[in-house]
């Protein structure tokens, strides 16, 4: 049986990674991130989990390549600011980041798989075990969006290719065709919740009165131009869309074939109880 490697972040991502891996016959050895893994792997059939820190890139390829592991896959979120704040690199890792000209994702993530394949473990596209999850084409939620959303998703489209350039972040939080939020370190959902914190604020200021922007946000969360789908693919959930409720948002836009979503039914019914018109372009 072929064996494949399993580099697991947070969330449900690896978990589906796992479960397609094994029903397509493959022998699933897990390297799981202290720092980021749900405990829940070890019970979820893998051939065998291992346990590393955040920076052991070291003991990252002595497992995968005593295991017999010459092929991998990375899958599930490592919050940036861990990366580059809470990482104890080892000896291999801290002479990796030395080399490095810029700290940004695409930057450390490709000078690891270069490491990697080094010792030959190449790393794969980690949406290839999961083509159905993709986004399709068009509106995936009863409601589609309206007048003012497509207006916010136009505006929001081009200022996220923007940032996706400089590799800053993938999600953008608009309104009244108006950036109140950016993506950077912290993620989707806090950039989603310090958007919602905004608006609330300016509710406060206004004590009721009349403004002239748009209190709904709708939020688009765009691949890279050039988008490496071996790490870093944008994924979308039930929980984002939780965040979305929360923070007031009422429109979610999607790169269609680019952007992963999971949990499908359950983030659609979720999305229709919410009143959020979710679509893929």
């Amino acid at each position: 049986m072929t064996r494949l490697g399993l580099i697991a972040g947070n969330g449900t991502f690896p978990f589906l990674v796992l479960d397609a891996a094994r029903a397509q016959g493959y022998e699933v050895v897990v390297a799981a991130i202290k720092e980021e893994t749900f405990p829940e792997i070890s019970l979820h059939g893998a051939a065998s989990v291992h346990w590393l820190s955040l920076g052991e890139l070291s003991k990252l390829i002595e497992t995968f390549k005593a295991a017999g592991v010459t092929r991998a896959v990375m899958a599930g979120q490592v919050k940036h600011k861990q990366i580059f704040s809470s990482i104890k690199p080892d000896w291999r890792l801290a002479k990796l980041l030395l080399s490095l000209a810029t700290r940004n994702t695409d930057s450390l993530l490709g000078a690891i798989a270069t490491v990697l394949a080094e010792e030959g473990i190449m790393l794969e596209n980690s949406t290839a075990l999961l083509e159905p999850l993709l986004a399709k084409a068009g509106v995936i939620t009863k409601r589609a969006p309206g007048e003012q959303e497509r207006t916010n998703i136009e505006y929001g489209r081009g200022v996220g290719r923007r940032l996706a350039e400089y590799d800053i972040g993938q999600t953008v939080v608009i309104a009244g065709a108006a950036c109140v939020a950016v993506e950077a370190m912290e993620g989707t959902d806090a950039t989603i919740e310090r958007a919602g914190e905004l608006m609330r604020s300016l509710e406060l200021e206004l004590g009721g009165a009349a403004s002239t922007l748009s209190r709904a946000l709708t939020v688009v969360k765009i691949a890279k131009p050039g988008q490496d789908l071996r790490f870093d693919v944008p994924v979308i959930g039930v929980k984002t869309i939780e965040t979305m409720a929360r923070a007031g948002a009422s429109c979610l836009a999607v790169d269609a074939g680019r952007c992963l979503l999971l949990d499908g039914e359950a983030m659609t019914r979720a999305a229709d109880e919410a009143g959020i018109a979710v679509c893929a372009e």
